[in-house]
């Protein structure tokens, strides 16, 4: 599965979150959240499969080397990290207008996917 989100929608996302011990949710109204229960793009890096973000280092080659798979190039190196994900049922999710440097593409597993309701951000 595939979904788009503008970057407005992406923002929007991140501040509709919190992380109460290592786990995310969905903000709730007239509830009261601490300052470091505030998800930004670190703290959801860490909830997410793999990436290719401008935000944070994407890491590829170290991700395509735990998959014990081997490139080319970067990009050969990503589309092989999002076909593995994409075939064990995650969930890819692009963000803004994806062209060259400003590329922004997250994966997330069906079930986080799913919780955070992130379907509900998609353009």
């Amino acid at each position: 599965m595939q979904l788009h989100l503008t970057e407005d929608a992406w923002a929007a996302l991140q501040a509709s979150l919190y992380e109460h011990d290592d786990r995310l949710e969905r903000r709730e109204d007239g509830q009261t959240y601490t300052p470091d229960e505030r998800v930004d793009v670190w703290v959801l890096s860490a909830h997410a499969e793999a990436m290719y973000s401008q935000d944070i280092d994407p890491e590829v080659w170290d991700t395509l080397a735990d998959l014990e798979m081997e490139a080319e190039s970067e990009e050969d190196a990503w589309r092989l990290i999002r076909d593995f994900y994409l075939e064990r049922g995650n969930v890819l999710v692009s963000i803004g207008d994806g062209a060259g440097e400003d590329r922004e593409e997250w994966i997330f597993s069906e079930g986080l996917t799913t919780r955070l309701k992130i379907a509900s951000f998609a353009s």
